[in-house]
């Protein structure tokens, strides 16, 4: 067989892989969606460097959780989770330099925090609005963030 047929072999081959890949990953996007609407959501992993560390993802209500997926990731289960009694809303901001480039665009990026530490998240204005309703609709009886856990 010639060099010619096995390199048109190979780039054959790859071609189905990244097609195969593509496909899982809208068939994970969809078996993800089944269980709660996902929504565009960035995660700053690394903060050593100003402006970098952000990697893109989808987030998902689940009950008491906020769940994070990585976007390219095939991987059916959240890369990161916070649960909602642990997680304060701190402010928001626009982003900054290369977070211009690096994020979904329009989005704005808010810090909070959680029980292992600061976040920054970053999110359209709308999702911003629908974060902070599922923060403050804590079920009854539960306490709220910076609440002293008196009773008049």
């Amino acid at each position: 067989m010639p060099l010619w047929q096995w390199l048109l072999d190979i780039a054959g081959g790859l071609l189905v892989l990244v097609l195969l890949y593509g496909l899982g990953l809208v068939v994970r996007r969809r078996v993800i969606a089944r269980s709660g609407g996902t929504f565009e959501l960035s995660h700053r992993v690394r903060t050593s460097h100003p402006g970098r560390g952000w990697l893109l993802g989808v987030g998902r209500y689940s009950d008491e959780r906020l769940e994070w997926f990585r976007i390219f990731s095939l991987s059916p289960r959240p890369k990161r989770t916070w649960v909602r009694d642990e997680l304060t809303y701190v402010g928001r901001r626009d982003p900054e330099g290369p977070e211009q480039v690096s994020l979904f665009p329009d989005h704005v990026v808010i810090s909070c925090r959680a029980a292992d530490g600061d976040i920054e998240l970053a999110m359209s204005p709308a999702t911003l609005t629908g974060f902070q309703a599922w923060l403050e609709a804590r079920p009854p009886g539960a306490e709220m963030p910076g609440s002293r856990g008196t009773r008049p």
